[in-house]
């Protein structure tokens, strides 16, 4: 073999795509061609001053001294291989990649990061493509092949990569140039966490669980072993593997922090960037989403909620192609559960001597070595230290968060020296507890050497970072941690990391965040309870998230809310952790305030289960005094409830709330509290009450000179006015409301103004005014990431490409609304998106497609309660039957809706009045006037339900199979 490059080295790898179908369809004919192949690349790679210095199977690896020279070659290759005829097998196509980095060789082979990097790389392209790294990009791009450019195909994610790569594309007149996206991790929905370092070994485990998932019968595959096992980290790294089998992606979620069953289904939606619907419990808004999915939820750390389980088997009862990788102590214990137990790694003999070559061979060997490596760059395995290093991993049972561990010290110790360290802690193992398993106190111990270890300053900060049950920030740590600036927090938690006893993970982007692995942490709280510590610092964290939380509170109602909401999004499990130890520890006032400074960020993120659980449990305990925390509690929970639709609880919590804030003469939360009451009686369909609540609220407003009091209220007195059909009033208070929200700079309700003034401008005919209106809030709902703005004000969009008889514009509006409620779990917005699609399949001439819509909607209505809503499912169905030729139910249904209407005291708008007069004025001449209006009577009396049953059948009768 020639020499091999050494220094900065290009890498050229190639394989064949489709491999395996070429195999099987003729064995002979592919042996040949591949050796033939090989040969060719061999010949090819010569030419261009490189080496073929390894070839496995298919694929083969090359360097050359520089990256031009590495491109050249695969152009080369590339226009060789598609000349040749390849008989028996048809045309070939190789994938080639091309990454540039330092290595050195050895052996006649590379161990170097870059060829990771290259192999996940080249495993994303396809047939037919080269590919290049940004390192190789930026060496070639003066020394490209005549003719040759490059695409940019921007940055991506890779299996195991711990940063993301900026790929491109060799672009050639000789080449193919249009291609499928690559399959990095970002090709499927996914929400899998960046690594802190490579995956290493467990191959076999690997393709075992990836085989056992791709089998249809395997809904639930739970992989359980003791902690330090690495469960956590295989399951990624085989989520990661089968990105491309579920085209709904692949969703991890981590259930460490989740002490109740109850809680879990609202962890999981938020995994997921589901938020719950007004009238939908976090359960049934799982159910109904993944129904149709094919998706794989990987649901971390279960041991500690056993009583996850029935959610689990009903979850996989009510879906058809979703399947579940959970990791556990132990099996749910749940009938078709396929349980894979991952035990330690396997552990190099103790009588066989063994060289550095023959260690290495040992998947918890290379662990320790790549580990120890990232540690100390310098570092390999030689074998004067193999012995040490195999005794060092029997010692700790072969379990990997242990090597990890004891790796991280190698900037301290050689391996001789680890072990003599490790024989005077691991005898101890008898002093532990006797009932853990044995590999379960090495793990500990292992633990205990790592603390040990540490300077007594690094000891206290180790124990008291362990009361974060989600992570944290430096300043967090310094508040909680270290109140009275005692340690020299900076060089403590550099030296945690270092030691791998806390990790550093991705936050905010103003603060870097750590974190502990939750083993770790259990640790670490033993540790805190033996200093007698877990009061005081337990006190400093729940004061430290309190203060944020009511921080965050009155942010929230200013002009820029997002970043609060995200920072509570990443805190949200020590705020529930810190609600949890006030509760436990009886500080009610505290657990009282915390709970309501939460109220509105559970309402806008949709957290309605959870954020009300947690307020009723504060209400549960009795609370006298203060009122105003118990009028504040009331008003939380009311609020919450009446999104849920419980409306009698609403009314209960919030009038009581009421009362107690009229008592404490505390007039802005008597405003808030009527704002509350008159939604509930707003979605009840008695708007006469709601505009009494209103106005109340809008007087106390302008007598406090409260301008969003003022706002709120005049957009709330808007929308009564629109629904009883003055439009001119509507008009005049929406204006008014937006020229103060823009005065006060907050544009999320200027955003919310702009849309319902452009509803009743459009309902009034003036679709270019409307459709200015809603452009402009649309950009405002999306600079601000508003998911419910951006799906609200599509749909409107829709309703004016409608108007305007661009069906398939309208149509297309529409479904991209209904999409976007659909992910926010917003049943009334669906109900809503679903009528406008059966208005337009009605007016297209889908009949059936339209009585589909139209009773899906109504039945949707009919169990939110949505009053509004069930009189547009009515006169949409009446429509249907207009236009199927059946007038006496048309006029029925039509009679139904106007009786609903006029007991709401809701008219029809007046865009639907043209279309009412051009389908009733024909069957209305066909059935005679006596027969039309006793028909029409007969309607009116029909009770709600009645017609909505009517309505329901004939939807059914007329849908068919749609």
């Amino acid at each position: 073999m020639p020499e091999l490059p050494s220094g900065t080295v290009a890498f050229l790898f190639a394989d064949i795509e489709g491999s395996a179908a070429l195999w099987e369809k003729d064995p002979r004919a592919m042996h040949a061609a591949v050796e033939e192949r090989c040969a060719l690349l061999d010949r090819v790679i010569a030419a261009r001053g490189g080496v073929l210095y390894k070839s496995i199977g298919e694929a083969i690896q090359a360097a050359f001294p520089a990256a031009p020279a590495a491109i050249a070659a695969a152009l080369d290759a590339q226009q060789e291989i598609a000349a040749e005829p390849w008989p028996g097998i048809g045309p070939m196509h190789l994938r080639m990649g091309v990454h540039v980095g330092e290595a050195e060789p050895r052996d006649g082979d590379y161990l170097a990061p870059a060829l990771n990097r290259l192999a996940r790389m080249l495993a994303a392209g396809h047939g037919g493509q080269i590919l290049l790294s940004a390192a190789a990009a930026t060496l070639a791009r003066d020394g490209l092949p005549p003719q040759t450019s490059l695409r940019d195909l921007g940055v991506h994610r890779f299996r195991d990569l711990l940063e993301a790569e900026h790929v491109f594309q060799v672009v050639h007149p000789a080449l193919q140039t249009e291609f499928p996206p690559l399959a990095s991790l970002d090709a499927r929905p996914n929400n899998l966490p960046n690594q802190p370092n490579p995956f290493i070994g467990r191959e076999g485990e690997t393709a075992e669980l990836i085989r056992l998932l791709r089998d249809e019968q395997a809904r639930l595959v739970t992989v359980t072993g003791p902690g330090g096992t690495g469960k956590t980290r295989l399951a990624l790294q085989v989520a990661a593997e089968l990105l491309d089998a579920f085209a709904d992606g692949v969703f991890f979620v981590p259930l460490a922090s989740v002490t109740e069953a109850a809680l879990a289904p609202a962890t999981i939606a938020g995994a997921l960037a589901l938020r719950e619907a007004a009238d939908q419990s976090p359960r049934d808004l799982l159910l109904a989403t993944l129904a149709d999915k094919q998706m794989l939820l990987i649901l971390d750390n279960l041991e500690q909620i056993p009583a996850i389980a029935p959610f689990i088997a009903e979850l996989i009862a009510a879906t058809s192609q979703v399947r579940i990788l959970a990791t556990s102590r132990a099996p749910l214990h749940l009938r078709g559960e396929r349980e894979f137990l991952v035990l330690p790694l396997p552990l190099p003999p103790a009588d066989v001597p063994l060289s550095a070559v023959d260690a290495s061979r040992f998947d918890a060997v290379q662990l320790f070595v790549e580990r120890a490596r990232a540690i100390k760059p310098g570092f390999s395995l030689g074998d004067d230290d193999a012995a040490a290093v195999s005794e060092i991993i029997r010692r700790l049972d072969g379990l990997p968060l242990a090597i990890e561990l004891a790796a991280a010290r190698i900037r301290l110790f050689t391996p001789g020296a680890m072990l003599a360290r490790l024989e005077k802690r691991l005898p101890l193992l008898t002093g532990g507890a006797r009932d853990l398993p044995a590999r379960q106190r090495a793990l500990r111990e292992t633990i205990a050497w790592s603390f040990d270890l540490l300077h007594p300053d690094e000891q206290v900060l180790f124990r008291r970072l362990s009361i974060f049950a989600g992570g944290f920030t430096l300043d967090a740590a310094e508040l909680v941690a270290d109140p009275d600036h005692g340690l020299d927090l900076l060089a403590g938690l550099e030296r945690l990391v270092e030691h791998s006893l806390v990790q550093s993970v991705a936050g905010m982007p103003d603060q870097p965040r750590f974190r502990m692995l939750e083993t770790i942490r259990e640790f670490g709280l033993e540790r805190l309870d033996e200093a007698g510590e877990r009061s005081s610092v337990g006190g400093s964290f729940v004061r430290h998230f309190l203060d944020l939380a009511e921080e965050a509170e009155i942010a929230l109602e200013g002009a820029d809310p997002e970043p609060w909401l995200d920072r509570l999004e990443v805190e949200h499990d020590n705020v529930r952790a810190a609600l949890n130890w006030a509760i436990d520890q009886s500080q009610g006032e505290t657990a009282l305030r915390l709970a309501v400074a939460m109220a509105t960020f559970w309402e806008i993120r949709g957290y309605f289960a959870e954020g009300r659980s947690w307020l009723e449990r504060v209400l549960a305990r009795g609370i006298g005094e203060p009122k105003a925390a118990l009028a504040a509690v009331l008003r939380g929970a009311g609020s919450i409830a009446r999104l849920q639709g419980d409306a009698g609880v609403a009314t209960e919590h919030l009038e009581r709330a009421l009362v107690l804030w009229r008592e404490i003469g505390d007039q802005q939360e008597v405003a808030y509290s009527l704002t509350a009451l008159g939604h509930v009686a707003e979605r009840q369909g008695n708007l006469a009450r709601a505009g009494e609540r209103y106005r109340e609220a809008l007087h106390i407003g302008r007598e406090l000179a409260d301008q969003p009091l003022v706002g709120i209220a005049l957009i709330n007195l808007g929308i009564v006015a629109d629904q009883e059909g003055d439009y001119a009033a509507a008009a005049a208070q929406y204006e008014e409301a937006l020229a103060i929200f823009r005065g006060l700079g907050d544009r999320r309700r200027e955003s919310l103004a702009l849309n319902n003034l452009a509803n009743v401008v459009r309902v009034q005919g003036d679709l270019a005014e409307a459709a200015q209106f809603y452009v402009e809030s649309l950009a405002v709902s999306r600079d601000l990431g508003d998911a419910w703005g951006v799906a609200g004000t599509i749909g409107n969009l829709g309703l004016v490409a409608q108007q305007e008889r661009d069906l398939e514009r309208a149509r297309t509006y529409f479904a991209e609304s209904l999409e976007g409620f659909r992910a926010l779990g917003d049943r009334r917005g669906v109900a809503n998106a679903l009528d406008n699609l059966g208005l337009v399949a009605r007016q297209a001439g889908d009949l059936p497609r339209a009585a589909a819509l139209h009773g899906e909607a109504l039945a949707l209505a009919q169990e939110l309660g949505d009053h509004i809503g069930v009189a547009f499912g009515l006169e949409g169905m009446a429509a249907v039957a207009g236009e199927a030729e059946n007038p006496e139910a048309m006029v029925r249904l039509f009679a139904a809706a106007e009786a609903l209407r006029a007991s709401l005291g809701s008219p029809r708008p007046p865009d639907n009045e043209d279309e009412f007069d051009q389908i009733i004025t024909p069957a209305r001449a066909g059935l005679g006037e006596d027969r039309y209006a006793e028909i029409w009577r007969a309607g009116s009396s029909l009770a709600m339900d009645d017609a909505i049953a009517e309505s329901l059948a004939l939807a059914r009768a007329t849908a068919g199979d749609s």
